[in-house]
């Protein structure tokens, strides 16, 4: 189950350093930025939400596995708002 965190990791890591090359920005400081929000935010969101809710569901159900591919969801919207936070911190290119 933990194919789709790693493998969305992996494509955040890509994703961060192509936004970096396209906007003229610290390609690796990017990058690391982004996977570490990205396991940062999965991380705490597994621990603060899958964790407490695990008991709740029935085991090998539907719901027990979306519920464990949630932080993946919350990791990849905390992503999108550190990379605009990063994409707005850049000084305008046409001053």
């Amino acid at each position: 189950m933990l194919f789709l965190a790693k493998l969305c990791g992996i494509l955040t890591l890509v994703w961060f350093y192509l936004t970096a090359k396209n906007h003229g920005g610290p390609l690796i400081n990017w990058s690391v930025i982004g996977l570490i929000g990205y396991w940062l935010t999965w991380w705490l969101s597994k621990m603060l939400i899958v964790v407490p809710l695990a008991g709740m569901v029935t085991k090998h159900s539907v719901t027990e596995f979306l519920l464990t591919q949630l932080p993946v969801f919350v990791a990849l919207a905390a992503c999108y708002l550190i990379r605009k936070k990063l994409i707005a911190s850049l000084p305008a290119s046409g001053q």
